[in-house]
């Protein structure tokens, strides 16, 4: 049996016309086809209209940031002051209290301040060694990267002035030399490893700090940085002459230190935060008012920490006229 199938809209064989909403309809569509021929028509020729998405410009991704102020681990290369030498007995090394990578809960180290104490003795790692000149860095980076560290703190340059005569100062030349080859280790072994760079300290200021020790008189005359240390009360135009001679090698160090960080997308110059910190004498070892005592090491601490964690680089600061 055939079943009879209506179309829904049908009675009696006929169409049922719906509610007499058409002709309203086509009223509205001519209308709005009409208001969008008026819109084409302010556009120029050829031109995609304002609101279509052709003609909206896409958002620029924006670039992941290439410094990271939170790094897992730590290594840090550079001389004396970073192995914490004269900081807790006289004539040796104490790395427990550097600045990078100690382990004492005074001195607050970067390492503790950014992987946590537990964290020190597995995260980080102590490749500076007293008397290191810059030319000894390039092999301290090679020992570095293979850590695969995320950051790499540098302090290093220090040596390279304190020498017997400023004659014997390391060439600029040399020195820049030595950095840039040490940049490069580092980039061929770890390319993505950070890199914090310390200024060296204003010896002149370290000298005009404690020369009124006289314990720093008697272990000054042994020879400690004689370049800037030696013969520390003669006041004449030579030994004026001489101390400005290396205060300005040491401002032509930093600048190297800027240039060649300033190349290198992972590295930060500490825009002269060392080299402008004014140590006063509790902040300096007891036994040779030189070197940073554990609570200049904690300050060295600090301002690593601020500079490393800023969300910009650090604000030049200016060698003092």
């Amino acid at each position: 049996m055939r079943e009879n199938r209506r179309s829904p809209g049908r009675k009696n064989g006929r169409r049922e016309r719906g509610p007499r909403t058409r002709p309203r309809l086509t009223a509205l569509v001519a209308l709005v086809l009409a208001g969008t021929g008026v819109l084409a028509g302010c556009v120029s020729e050829g031109a995609p209209a304002p609101d279509s998405a052709a003609g909206r410009p896409s958002p620029s991704p924006r670039p992941t940031p290439v410094w990271n102020p939170a790094p897992a681990s730590i290594a840090a290369v550079g001389d004396s002051i970073t192995r914490g030498f004269d900081a807790c007995t006289v004539l040796a090394d104490c790395p427990e209290v550097s600045w990078a990578t100690g382990t004492d809960s005074g001195v607050n180290s970067l390492a503790i301040r950014l992987l946590g104490a537990p964290a020190v003795a597995e995260k980080s790692w102590n490749l500076a060694a007293t008397g290191a000149v810059m030319a000894d860095l390039p092999d301290q980076m090679t020992a570095a990267a293979r850590h695969e560290p995320a950051l790499v703190t540098v302090m290093a340059g220090a040596n390279d002035a304190c020498r017997d005569t400023p004659e014997q100062m390391t060439p600029v030349a040399d020195f820049r030399a030595s950095f840039e080859t040490s940049m490069r280790r580092l980039r061929a072994a770890a390319p993505t490893a950070q890199v914090y760079v310390a200024s060296v300290p204003d010896l002149k200021r370290l000298w005009s700090t404690g020369r009124g020790s006289p314990m720093g008189m008697q272990v000054w005359k042994l020879g400690l940085c004689a370049s800037m240390l030696g013969d520390a009360q003669d006041m004449s135009e030579r030994a004026r002459e001489r101390r400005e001679t290396v205060y300005e090698r040491v401002v032509a160090y930093n600048g190297v230190l800027k240039d060649v960080c300033a190349k290198d997308s992972r590295c930060r110059y500490d825009g002269g935060a060392v080299f402008g910190y004014r140590f006063d004498e509790g902040q300096l070892s007891q036994w040779d008012w030189f070197h940073p005592s554990k609570d200049g090491q904690s300050r060295l601490a600090e301002l690593a920490y601020r500079n490393i964690t800023a969300a910009e680089l650090p604000a030049e600061r200016l060698p003092p006229v």
